[in-house]
């Protein structure tokens, strides 16, 4: 039975180990990345709003 014990602490060592690998983000990482996908997704939604305004009222603002 012992025989079984050490196996399986063998295997939770190995496995710690290879989740000590894995290179997880740290806090501020994970928010720099979040502000710049919000701020890339702010102005590109921006551009896409003017867009489809001008795209229906360009044309009558510019003949008025």
């Amino acid at each position: 039975m012992s025989g079984k014990k050490t196996q399986k602490e063998s295997w939770f060592k190995g496995l710690d180990r290879e989740f000590k690998k894995i290179v997880w983000p740290d806090k501020m990482t994970v928010a720099k990345e979040t502000a710049a996908v919000v701020s890339v997704s702010v102005v590109l939604g921006a551009i896409i709003a003017l867009v489809d305004f001008f795209a229906q009222y360009g044309v009558d603002l510019l003949i008025k």
